[in-house]
């Protein structure tokens, strides 16, 4: 199968869905809105509910879920290291960026992102099917492990890298949030020395929400350049999945995604707060 690029325009996933001879290693996962996926998706998609690739259990909603569940929803999907996968949603891609992030932490690093996720796709015109889709599921011959654990950071690991150079912490949160004047939790404000980049800012709206063109150069200007070791994070590592997904498609190496997020960080009496910009 001809490499595949790590974004997709709709055009070039209807090419690849026309494609006979790449056709089979496929797997197309919608993670929209259940009733929006009835309605129409992606001729071929099959769907994922965006809540199974959570734990959604305190302290940490956010968290992974086992490997147990996590290799289920893989045998489920019949995602494996041959296949490639192509996923999308329709809110610009939190659902998907989680998809992404996941797969990443199982070391199953084939996949793309459908630009804008469902909007660019229906908006212009492109041919969409109601009839739920069947996977095909597989029992895999040797359970998922988490093969990047570096794909996933701690708090105490946060900590201990925050005074280091070249590390910055993107936070994904609104500046409401990130200032403290908001509080989603015990404590209100930011990790010190933290980036405030809302994740709606990489998404240009007058493009059906693609990732924006110059994303890169709005994180070079922020100090988040490719150069930098990079934490991203939200409330619940949902936001941030995004994020994490925009940095993978630009070529990040050095990313990970920190799934407790401020509903641990914020509900912690051991955790530096600072407050305001």
């Amino acid at each position: 199968m001809t490499p595949i690029s790590r974004l997709l325009e709709p055009q070039d996933l209807q090419t690849l869905i026309t494609d006979t001879n790449g056709h089979d290693q496929l797997v197309i996962v919608d993670l929209c809105n259940q009733a929006l996926y009835n309605q129409k998706h992606v001729p071929g998609a099959v769907h994922l509910t965006g809540s199974a690739l959570v734990a959604g259990t305190a302290p940490v909603p956010g968290a992974h879920p086992g490997i147990e569940q996590l290799n289920k929803i893989l045998n489920y999907l019949g995602i494996d290291h041959s296949k490639h996968v192509v996923l999308y949603d329709d809110e610009g891609g939190g659902w998907a960026g989680r998809l992404a992030w996941s797969l990443d932490l199982l070391g199953l690093t084939n996949w793309s992102y459908l630009n804008g996720g469902i909007v660019p796709w229906i908006k212009e015109g492109f041919a969409t099917e109601s009839v739920a889709n069947q996977p095909h599921s597989i029992e895999s011959n040797c359970a998922a492990e988490f093969a990047n654990p570096n794909a996933l950071i701690s708090a105490p690991q946060i900590i201990s890298l925050l005074a280091t150079d070249n590390f910055a912490v993107w936070d994904a949160r609104s500046p409401g949030e990130y200032t403290g004047a908001m509080v989603r939790a015990a404590r209100g404000g930011h990790i010190p020395g933290a980036i405030n980049l809302e994740w709606t800012e990489l998404m240009d709206q007058q493009r059906n929400l693609r990732i924006r063109d110059n994303a890169q150069q709005i994180l070079d200007d922020l100090g988040l350049g490719l150069d930098k070791h990079i934490v991203t994070h939200c409330q619940s590592h949902h936001r941030s999945s995004f994020t994490y997904m925009v940095a993978r498609i630009l070529g990040y190496k050095n990313i990970a995604g920190y799934a407790g997020s401020w509903a641990e960080w914020g509900n912690s009496q051991d955790t530096p707060i600072a407050l305001g910009d």
